[in-house]
């Protein structure tokens, strides 16, 4: 293990996954593919990548409060995120989260520590994540 840091717990749950971090918003309507998990907003600096599984790190949705349901679909599909981070959320996510039983953590003390490709663990009712 190599460190944990605090957070804001949003969403319960325990999950892990390989970090997959964005610098920009993201607008899970049109942005997402509900289908296959894969960014398909050709402007974002993620697009084609998949957030099958994945810890998704990114600072807040953008966009359509319909992104909620896409957060489900994704879920429903078995094409969403393991767990999510945010700098800080919005309602968007958070709902989404719920609604999906995704863990969601945001204000992560460290978080700039966590690169791209690194293991981590959130919890996301005690609210902190673990990096190994």
């Amino acid at each position: 293990m190599r460190g944990v840091f605090r957070a804001r717990g949003l969403v319960n749950g325990l999950e892990w996954g390989e970090a997959l971090i964005s610098s920009s918003p993201i607008s899970f309507l049109g942005g997402v593919n509900p289908e296959d998990g894969k960014i398909i907003d050709k402007s974002h600096e993620l697009f084609g990548s998949s957030i099958h599984k994945k810890v998704f790190i990114f600072p807040h949705s953008i966009g359509s409060s319909v992104g909620a349901y896409v957060i489900y679909k994704l879920k429903k599909r078995d094409k969403a995120p393991s767990a999510i981070i945010n700098l800080r959320s919005d309602m968007i996510t958070v709902s989404g989260c719920a609604i999906a039983h995704i863990p969601l953590v945001d204000m992560v003390e460290g978080l700039s520590l966590i690169k791209e490709g690194d293991d981590l663990i959130v919890n996301g009712r005690d609210g902190f994540v673990i990096l190994y």
